[in-house]
């Protein structure tokens, strides 16, 4: 006779309850979930090779989170770009030169561990400021040089659960030109941003000196994509092209002048930022972002009884629609203009 489920779940809780786990925890409860997750895939009969790609990317995510855990304070930039971009690329001196600025500014870079743009992301803040997200490839076999044995080094099998660390740890995304992989991890960032699952942050595109790469990808999404309605007009806020790296700098820095950071409480959304608006800066909002709230207004907040981070930080909170978020990157460029010198 098959297991009865119910009497499977209480033998579980029960034995979660004697390792210290407290139910009345939300952490703890979503870590008892896991674990009865694993009853029900025993109970499925799934075949050995979703197992095993189930119990893998659990692995792979649980590591990446515990590596990344000890630089939670620090921002962060990934940089897609080419691995086939030679050393002497005005490409590969551009992320050399963007990435070394950055480090100036306090960031740490995420990318790749192969050669290309991948390695000048790594060789201009240095290994100390570098992540490298690994993946295994047939015809790659080894890290680049300056991120090989450090710590910060993390081997993917999927490309899934790499991209998920790319975007999930970072507060800017950088692409420099390449091929399928870097159109992929751009577009998805992109994606995620443009339907809400991921917050928004600056996705900026840059090149180096003399490049048209990224005008002529433009002139593809807004004659392809834009043209024919598959993506609406906002949506093209949500990326920057910029023709430098110290614009790109610019770009991802006066991001974070005033906003800080977002998150929703219920079905209101929450921005934490650095300064409270006055009130003249926020009738501007409400008149021009009408079409984001769903009812009421932007209003100033102090930190809600939900939230757990930043709690220090001044909030603008109101009932978004929870659609057009190309709009709600023009909203954030607005609060951050009235700070603009």
């Amino acid at each position: 006779m098959a297991p009865d489920p119910r009497d499977e779940r209480k033998r579980m809780q029960s034995f979660l309850a004697g390792m210290g786990f407290d139910y009345s925890d939300f952490r703890d409860r979503m870590l008892a979930d896991i674990c009865e997750t694993m009853l029900r895939v025993r109970r499925s009969q799934h075949d050995e090779g979703q197992v095993r790609l189930m119990a893998s990317a659990m692995r792979e995510m649980w590591y990446a989170y515990h590596v990344f855990h000890g630089w939670e304070d620090v921002r962060k930039v990934s940089i897609f770009g080419s691995a086939r971009t030679p050393e002497d690329h005005p490409d590969y001196l551009a992320a050399v030169e963007f990435s070394r600025l950055m480090a100036e500014q306090g960031w740490m870079s995420i990318t790749g561990a192969g050669d290309g743009i991948m390695k000048a992301g790594h060789e201009g803040p240095s290994r100390e400021r570098s992540f490298g997200l690994s993946i295994r490839l047939p015809f790659e076999t080894s890290a680049n040089e300056v991120i090989e044995g450090d710590p910060k080094l993390i081997n993917f099998r999927y490309f899934f659960t790499r991209k998920l660390m790319f975007v999930d740890h970072a507060e800017a995304i950088v692409g420099f030109p390449g091929g399928f992989g870097t159109m992929d991890e751009v577009f998805e960032s992109l994606v995620l941003i443009q339907t809400g699952k991921s917050p928004i942050v600056p996705v900026v595109l840059v090149e180096g000196k003399g490049g048209d790469f990224w005008q002529r990808w433009e002139d593809f999404t807004k004659g392809a994509l834009l043209q024919e309605g598959w993506i609406s007009p906002e949506d093209t806020d949500l990326y920057r092209i910029v023709s430098s790296p110290e614009e790109a700098v610019e770009e991802i820095t006066s991001f974070y002048r005033v906003y800080q950071s977002a998150r929703y409480v219920h079905d209101k959304l929450v921005l934490r930022l650095t300064r409270a608006l006055a009130e003249e800066e926020l009738a501007i909002l409400n008149d021009e972002f009408t079409i984001l709230i769903e009812s009421g207004q932007i209003e100033n907040s102090a930190a809600l009884p939900e939230e757990e981070e930043a709690t220090h930080l001044p909030r603008l909170v109101f009932h978004h629609t929870k659609h057009k978020f190309g709009l709600v990157r023009q909203l954030i460029d607005r609060i951050n203009g009235f700070d603009a010198p």
